[in-house]
């Protein structure tokens, strides 16, 4: 046995698997976007098992409320690098990986220059954004991804755009509205559940990359983690959906791993926040507002931007957060790299926490 693959005896000596399949994974380059709950035991399984070139995409950095299911990670990383501090423990687990860290979310900026290398597309992402813009820029340039999605205790797992068949938008057509999405603070999840599914990502990215088993394309798997039930839907590809050589023009909204969220008693902590912009109605504006407040109502936003300065941190305030958290989406997509805030609770909070 070559002294290098040695470690995968195991899995070598499957007789359905053998030293082909090995050579195949070693030659292979997976890109990873996403490196929290789903994207960890991708990682940690793909890196383990050989294959030869991981791209590790996430700009993220390590929270407390990580931790119960992103189990690469400990307290004492807590506001590290995801990518960095993975690519780390990863190169210690399999030093004859080669691993790229990009620390950027995917955008339609960079998809398709980034994804033009690899051979499969993880999507660990955690929104429907990202989801349909991997699956636009696959498209275009003809290569497979693997899905992973969670809902409460529940799982999904699929592999689109693979040897023709089905993409993501023969599955989800359209991409639903803001109102439509679960707020990303108040939709929980088990921490295992995360593990279970991140786990059948990389069987399915083995699968793709060796030819070994029924790959899941036209196949949605629907894991149920209190029943332990799967559930399989088979689904057609549209054939429109395969036409596709240009990104759309808007994917709509920021990832949820993007922090854009702010308690309001930080907010209040801060030492004179130079930008706050309102983004209530002119009546409930001049009812009361924090002092230095410019007001721009949600549905002016976007013929405003001028009156925003981009590279001065921008924190947004309506009533309850609700609106304000809209409007970060919105700027986020245009200016990706400005600081941007919804303070949490909104001037509700903020009036009871002053009085």
């Amino acid at each position: 046995m070559i002294p290098s693959l040695s470690k995968y005896q195991r899995q070598i000596n499957l007789e359905s698997f053998g030293l082909d399949s090995q050579l195949k994974l070693v030659d292979s380059q997976v890109l990873i976007i996403g490196l929290g709950g789903l994207g960890v035991p991708v990682a940690q399984y793909l890196n383990a098992m050989g294959v030869g070139a991981l791209g590790l995409m996430d700009n993220d950095t390590i929270a407390l409320h990580n931790l119960h299911r992103q189990v690469l990670y400990t307290e004492a990383e807590v506001g590290q690098s995801k990518v960095q501090v993975a690519a780390a423990k990863l190169r210690k687990q399999n030093p004859q990986t080669s691993i790229t860290v990009l620390p950027a979310y995917f955008t339609k900026d960079n998809a398709l220059e980034t994804i033009k290398d690899y051979d499969v597309i993880v999507d660990a992402s955690d929104n429907f954004a990202t989801r349909y813009l991997i699956n636009d820029a696959c498209v275009i340039l003809n290569k497979p991804f693997v899905y992973g999605a969670l809902h409460d205790f529940e799982g999904q797992v699929s592999v689109f755009n693979h040897n023709d068949g089905p993409t993501y938008r023969c599955l989800f057509p359209k991409m639903p509205q803001a109102e439509e999405i679960p707020n990303c603070d108040e939709n929980g999840v088990l921490g295992v559940i995360p593990g279970i599914i991140g786990s059948l990502q990389a069987l399915e990215v083995v699968k793709v990359l060796t030819g070994v088993g029924e790959v899941l394309s036209g196949k949605l798997l629907i894991y149920n983690g209190l029943s332990q039930e799967n559930r399989l839907i088979q689904f057609n590809a549209d054939p429109k959906n395969k036409r596709m050589q240009q990104l759309a023009n808007s994917y709509g909204y920021a990832p949820c791993s993007m922090d854009l969220n702010l308690d309001a008693t930080a907010f209040l902590a801060l030492d004179h926040p130079k930008q706050v912009i309102d983004v209530r109605s002119t009546e409930e504006f001049e009812e009361n507002h924090w002092e230095g407040a410019v007001n721009i109502p949600l549905p002016s936003l976007d013929e405003a931007l001028d009156q925003i300065d981009f590279k001065t941190p921008i924190y947004l305030v309506c009533q309850s957060g609700k609106r304000s958290a809209q409007a970060a989406q919105q700027l986020v997509q245009t200016h990706p790299d400005a600081k941007i805030y919804s303070i949490g609770g909104g001037m509700n909070q903020i009036s009871m926490l002053c009085h």
